[in-house]
């Protein structure tokens, strides 16, 4: 049974209430994801730190793997998040639904990096040879590939958290993937 109330900022350390003053500044609210993080003295930060970290990936290539991963992942709030931020990057509601199915026929580079994400996301990290042999054909290199596993391990935490908490999502909902809306 889950019973998993999101946190408050008085129910917080120190140290966290500085990370929800800090994220309301620059959201305007403390999404109920972070503040689940929030119930560890450190993860929140820690969280924060890797998913902000340096990357060779664009933010439009970390969306593509975000929105990839999210879907094999089945998180409705990290769908509903990651839906948002990829319109704010410039995608259209057609193609953040294409790239939830691990896919993008709309660009042949971000095809090749949502099929990766999308891969090893469901193989446990063993890439296909097929995926990764399109990867590189894509025009990706190494460093690439390295960042984006990183990446889909970032979702993936995210991805876990709230499949075992179940707060609330504070999103707008993410429209249902179908053989429809592909």
């Amino acid at each position: 049974m889950k019973s998993f109330n999101v946190p408050t900022r008085e129910e917080v350390s120190e140290n966290n209430q500085a990370i929800f003053d800090k994220l309301k500044g620059a959201l305007g609210f403390v999404p109920n994801l972070y503040a689940t993080y929030a119930y560890s003295e450190n993860a929140l930060g820690n969280y924060l730190t890797l998913s902000n970290s340096k990357t060779s990936l664009s933010a439009k290539e970390k969306e593509v793997v975000n929105l990839a991963v999210s879907q094999a992942n089945d998180c409705s709030y990290c769908l509903a998040a990651h839906t948002a931020i990829g319109k704010m990057n410039g995608f259209n509601d057609d193609q953040i639904l294409e790239l939830r199915s691990g896919a993008a026929s709309f660009d042949n580079k971000l095809n090749a990096l949502a099929n990766l994400a999308k891969d090893v996301t469901e193989n446990r990290g063993a890439a296909s040879e097929s995926a990764l042999e399109q990867f590189f054909a894509a025009g990706y290199n190494k460093e690439n590939l390295v960042d984006t596993i990183v990446l889909v391990g970032d979702k993936t935490i995210s991805n876990y958290l709230h499949k075992t908490t179940d707060v609330p999502v504070d999103f707008p909902a993410a429209q249902p993937l179908t053989l429809e809306t592909v």
